[in-house]
């Protein structure tokens, strides 16, 4: 009787355990994730090879249980984030997933344009029409649009950027009737949408639609470039991105025989910019081997990436190197002066 006893008592406690795993908080845990070669990822036609590689560097998020915030609460290189952190006020997952889609979309084109723009060879640019990211729930547009469309007309006027989309749509009154020709899952469609006021304080003088939008373009180039991202989502890999398509532009190799590791969002301009979680993908690129780390520094901001990343590289006793970066003519500065490896 008492061994039965036992074995319903720890039954309960197991069902209750495996249920807590299943409840989750309103938080976000990030930790280390991997450093990953970019040859394999990255392919430019007719490329030129590498002795060494540029890595990629990237965490794993996701969504807090219990057991998963107490780990990350007593782990020094596990961080906590409140969800509206993460995702905006009232996006969706599906939006979510989509905003990160298109900047992880957004950084490849950028890194293209930069590394082409550098190895002196022209772009071509296509403009697609505006990208919706996110709806604003109760705004003319919400029920209406969903985030992925691609508007492509308005009033059957086409537009060569979104602030001429932004600019035509401001001038309208609120309550005036605007004509939409959108894309969805390569299905065109039309629809008609009220222009009204933003609620917000910020935008009460502003009439619009409510959608969160970017440009959708493409950029045509020759030799052509592919880069394989399938899931991965977010701006991060952007400057790592440029690096490895412009050392497979040029003859003369970048790595220098180096494991090359970074992290980093581009601009256009090649300007890099700051990202999250970089003690993170300090300590993946230390176990992934690599010699060399290259870091956001924001023009010698006291809380840059980069005093992040000599700090956490200080605390696990690497030997990586860390670099502070602040443009992408500088990384090629520092590549290019850099000793062949021994």
């Amino acid at each position: 009787m008492k061994n039965k006893k036992r074995i319903r008592y720890l039954l309960w406690i197991a069902i209750i355990l495996l249920a807590i795993s299943f409840y989750y908080l309103p938080y976000y845990v990030s930790k280390p994730g991997m450093a990953k070669e970019l040859r394999p990822i990255i392919e430019v036609e007719d490329g030129y090879d590498e002795e060494g590689n540029f890595m990629l560097t990237t965490v794993r998020m996701g969504r807090a249980n219990i057991y998963s915030y107490l780990i990350a609460k007593f782990s020094d290189y596990q961080e906590i984030y409140p969800m509206d952190e993460i995702k905006g006020e009232d996006e969706t997952d599906e939006e979510y997933n989509v905003r990160q889609l298109h900047l992880m979309d957004s950084s490849k084109s950028a890194a293209i344009e930069v590394a082409y723009k550098k190895a002196a060879i022209p772009i071509d640019y296509q403009y697609n029409g505006v990208y919706v990211l996110n709806v604003v729930p109760e705004m003319p547009a919400d029920g209406k649009l969903e985030p992925a469309d691609r508007v492509f007309k308005v009033d059957e006027l086409e537009f060569t950027s979104s602030a001429e989309f932004i600019d035509y749509v401001s001038s309208k009154k609120a309550g005036e009737s605007i004509h939409l020709t959108y894309e969805r899952n390569s299905e065109v469609e039309d629809v008609s949408v009220n222009v009204a006021a933003f609620n917000d304080p910020e935008n009460k003088d502003r009439v619009g639609i409510g959608i969160g939008l970017v440009d959708d373009k493409e950029l045509n180039v020759s030799p052509d470039v592919t880069v394989k991202t399938d899931e991965i989502g977010g701006p991060s890999a952007g400057f790592m991105f440029s690096l490895e398509i412009y050392n497979q532009l040029t003859a003369e190799d970048l790595t220098k025989g180096y494991e090359i590791a970074g992290t980093g969002t581009i601009s256009p301009d090649g300007v890099v910019g700051k990202i999250g979680g970089i003690e993170q993908k300090i300590i993946a690129a230390d176990k992934a081997g690599a010699d060399i780390f290259l870091a956001p520094n924001e023009n010698d901001a006291k809380d840059s990436n980069y005093q992040e990343a000599v700090k956490t590289a200080k605390d696990i006793g690497t030997d990586m190197r860390i670099i502070p970066i602040n443009t992408f003519d500088e990384a090629i500065d520092y590549l290019e002066n850099l000793e062949m490896k021994q």
